[in-house]
């Protein structure tokens, strides 16, 4: 292997030999996060409007650790992230950093689904997980 592949490689393994090792934070009991709007099986149009609930926690920035918070993700057309590391940052995992418990989202016309997901202030899932019911809408 010649040094520049391994120089790529050995850079391309630290972030996820860094997120490996951060802990958890615990979540606190009966902690929920849902959907305030849009409901579940909703026709909808382009342009969504996202309502976020929360309950049995508060909501703080990311990168302020201050128990009993965190901070709201929304998961587009995705499974469930690994818990045990930070919730990846692409199209389809959306951060509200700054404490945001509403958006706008663009999506195309079809059928997608949305998930909250809470994480601290490292982007680390609670454990257990604090996350919503996925649910569907349809867009038109």
């Amino acid at each position: 292997m010649n040094v520049r592949l391994l120089t790529l490689v050995l850079v391309a393994m630290i972030p996820a030999a860094f997120a490996a090792d951060l802990p958890r934070t615990p979540a606190p009991p009966g902690a929920e996060v849902y959907f305030i709007s849009p409901q579940d099986g909703e026709t909808v149009s382009t342009f969504l409007v996202v309502k976020f609930g929360l309950k049995g926690m508060g909501v703080a920035p990311a990168g302020v650790a201050v128990e009993n918070t965190g901070h709201h993700h929304l998961l587009l057309d995705v499974a469930n992230p690994d818990f045990s590391k930070p919730v990846p940052s692409d199209e389809h995992h959306i951060h509200f950093g700054k404490g945001q418990t509403e958006t706008f989202v663009e999506l195309p016309p079809g059928t997608h689904t949305l998930q909250l997901l809470m994480a601290d202030h490292a982007h680390v899932p609670h454990d257990p997980p604090v996350a919503s019911k996925r649910i569907t809408v349809i867009v038109e």
